[in-house]
């Protein structure tokens, strides 16, 4: 257990920005999720209007350093990837 005040406060803040970042990956799977499920169904768009999000979700998930800017390109590339190959 923190003894000092100020090691009281850094756990307080932790717990705040823990379930802010929780939000940002429920976010950023939901989005990519629905996306993929729009994909299968062959609603392509549906799939214009969710890509956006998708991207924005991604977006938001690296500036607060919840995935790493390989990991955000690779899952963008791969949801334009599949896409196209949806498309034709």
């Amino acid at each position: 257990m923190a003894i000092t005040s100020s090691a009281k406060k850094a756990i307080r803040s932790s717990q705040k920005k823990h379930v802010f970042n929780l939000r940002r990956v429920s976010a950023l799977r939901d989005t990519t999720k629905e996306l993929m499920a729009a994909l299968v169904a062959k609603n392509l768009t549906e799939v214009e209007k969710l890509l956006p999000a998708a991207y924005q979700a991604i977006d938001k998930a690296l500036k607060r350093g919840i995935i790493k800017a390989n990991a955000a390109a690779r899952k963008k590339s791969r949801l334009a990837k599949a896409i196209k190959k949806a498309r034709g």
